[in-house]
């Protein structure tokens, strides 16, 4: 996917502008700053541009959420981030936001409300689904018919949030077979990056928690691993890496699989 023509307006340019986008994309750390996860961002601003999208983004003003402390018991650095981001979020009258990242969704949506940040916070495959049923986006490409994709639930779209039918209904309109582990939806087993295990080494055991998942997804014989969160991306792949089926299997996120179908 080439990045070049990509429009990717900042709340500050569209305040100068006196303009209010409807809905703000928040990047998140990852899709900001992980190579592999920039990849995410590009594709759903491809996807965002396509159907016309009046949205925004808050550039260099966006701090992490927080998340991530908050989960490994750092309470106080959690609220500090939050508060700030809040304030940001607030000065602009943020009314809508949608992330790729189901741990910024999570946080937005559930815990920023304590704190004087109330949104309206939607996942990236909730938002394409939506475009896609409103008719602002068709999906035409053949590329996927006939590929063999399983989907991973990231623990914080669906066990947390109990959102299964979007990521699903979206990868319908690809035409490829979609085929579901044995553990899925609410059975669905961690890839092993919540909680902030992302940034420690894991636990003594026989085997790495994302190589077991990455088992149960290779049982199904897929063409595609798909998912829909960026931590899961990494920790699949890793997976994958390690039964060196890298060259077989691809890792992508929902929102690339639409960006390539559609050949934006």
């Amino acid at each position: 996917m080439s990045n070049d023509k990509l429009r990717v307006p900042t709340m500050g340019q569209c305040m100068a502008e006196g303009k209010q986008p409807e809905v703000l994309f928040w990047v998140g750390s990852a899709g900001s700053f992980d190579d592999r996860a920039k990849k995410i961002t590009r594709a759903f601003v491809k996807i965002l541009n396509k159907a016309n999208v009046d949205f925004a983004v808050l550039g260099t003003e966006e701090s992490c959420t927080g998340d991530v402390a908050k989960r490994a018991g750092n309470e106080f650095l959690f609220q500090m981030q939050a508060l700030m981001n809040i304030e940001v979020l607030n000065g602009y009258g943020i009314k809508k936001i949608v992330t790729c990242d189901p741990h910024s969704y999570n946080c937005l949506k559930n815990e920023y409300p304590g704190l004087g940040g109330n949104y309206e916070v939607v996942h990236h495959t909730q938002f394409i689904q939506d475009l896609i049923n409103s008719g602002k986006l068709n999906v035409t490409g053949s590329l996927y018919k006939g590929k063999r994709i399983t989907f991973h639930d990231p623990c914080y779209l669906g066990r947390a949030n109990n959102e299964y039918t979007a990521p699903r209904e979206v990868l319908k309109n690809t035409n490829a077979d979609i085929i579901e582990m044995k553990r899925h939806k609410q059975t669905a087993l961690c890839c092993g990056a919540g909680g902030a295990q992302m940034f420690k080494e894991p636990e003594k055991g026989d085997k790495d928690i994302n190589v077991l998942r990455t088992e149960d997804a290779l049982s199904t014989k897929p063409n595609i691993i798909a998912t829909g969160c960026p931590y899961c991306i990494t920790m699949m792949t890793d997976g994958v890496k390690n039964k060196e089926k890298e060259d077989a299997v691809k890792v992508m996120d929902i929102a690339e699989i639409i960006a390539t179908a559609e050949e934006l």
